[in-house]
């Protein structure tokens, strides 16, 4: 007599494993929809190549030539096949100057980026949770940085501070969370709203469950969002801080290039080749980070999607 042996029952799947498949399903279908944007396909694309460049600067180029005692050309050489883009004012490859300035734009764009919307995450999501008189001191801080132009605002603090990346990074950052801490109070609200929220609240859910558990994973993707489109104002406040000679000077970055041009006669000269190239990265970038931030804005804001649907 034979007998048959049932296959091992499949074992009981956890909460935590259960959360983390749903997490993982939902980020598969924001990339099947991101997929069908062509516009935000080809800016993660470019991003992609210009962080790649970027991140292999020191292992494909010699940064020897960044130093202006050791130039290799004739200043002002105009483009040739030694020298693709040209030279600058001391000689230096104007290619190379642009490769390695991605670098700086990127790493502040970014750190000022993820500095300001933590501030204004951490902001928003207090202002909207607390209520009452947090709220309200919260919320005239956020009117009063939202008054003041924060160019000027980062200006001052970058003549006030020792010059460099730090300075930098802290003074687009300090400067630029109002936006966010506005919009993510607004989504905060809304989640704090419906009806599991209070339910939380009856069980026992302290604050800390509420917005660890309940609000922040709703505001999050509005959050991400939003950090794509502020990355490309991020970088055009550090390009407009180096133009007027605030930026660190060891450093090359795409607008210290532009404040050399302008400030050693490029245009008079004719030296176009010292202009362009700091200047179309830093719009090829900016319009990267804007396709993407938009297409991800599409996918993740239903109403978005539905417009664009009838369109």
């Amino acid at each position: 007599m034979t007998t048959t042996q049932n296959p091992p029952s499949t074992p009981p799947r956890t909460a935590t494993a259960l959360v983390w498949a749903r997490r993982r399903a939902a980020a598969a279908r924001v990339w099947r929809q991101f997929a069908t944007d062509r516009g935000g396909v080809a800016g993660l694309v470019v991003l992609g190549v210009i962080v790649l460049l970027a991140v292999l600067a020191p292992a494909l180029t010699d940064q020897t030539g960044l130093d202006v005692t050791r130039a290799p050309g004739a200043p002002w050489q105009a483009p040739s096949g030694e020298f693709w883009l040209g030279t600058d004012h001391t000689g230096r490859s104007v290619l190379l100057l642009t490769w390695w300035g991605a670098q700086v734009s990127l790493l502040v764009g970014l750190a000022a980026t993820l500095l300001s919307v933590g501030i204004g995450t951490v902001v928003g999501v207090c202002a909207a949770h607390f209520g009452g008189w947090v709220s309200s001191v919260l919320l005239r801080v956020t009117d009063f940085f939202l008054v003041l132009p924060s160019l000027v605002l980062a200006l001052v603090l970058s003549t006030v501070l020792p010059q460099g990346l730090g300075t930098i990074i802290l003074a687009i950052g300090v400067t630029s969370w109002p936006s966010t801490a506005r919009l993510v109070r607004a989504q905060t609200l809304t989640v704090e709203a419906r009806p599991y929220i209070e339910r939380s609240r009856a069980l026992g859910g302290g604050h800390g469950h509420v917005i660890g558990k309940h609000v922040l994973p709703a505001v999050l993707p509005l959050v991400f969002v939003n950090t794509t489109l502020t990355v490309a104002s991020a970088i055009i406040a550090e390009s407009t801080l180096s133009f007027l000679g605030l930026g660190d000077p060891t450093r090359v970055s795409w607008g210290s290039m532009l404040h050399s041009a302008s400030l050693h006669g490029a245009v008079s000269k004719g030296a176009w080749w010292y202009l362009l190239p700091p200047g179309l990265g830093i719009v090829v970038v900016v319009l990267a980070f804007t396709l993407c931030g938009r297409a991800l804005e599409t996918v993740l804001n239903p109403r978005l999607a539905h417009s664009a649907g009838e369109r």
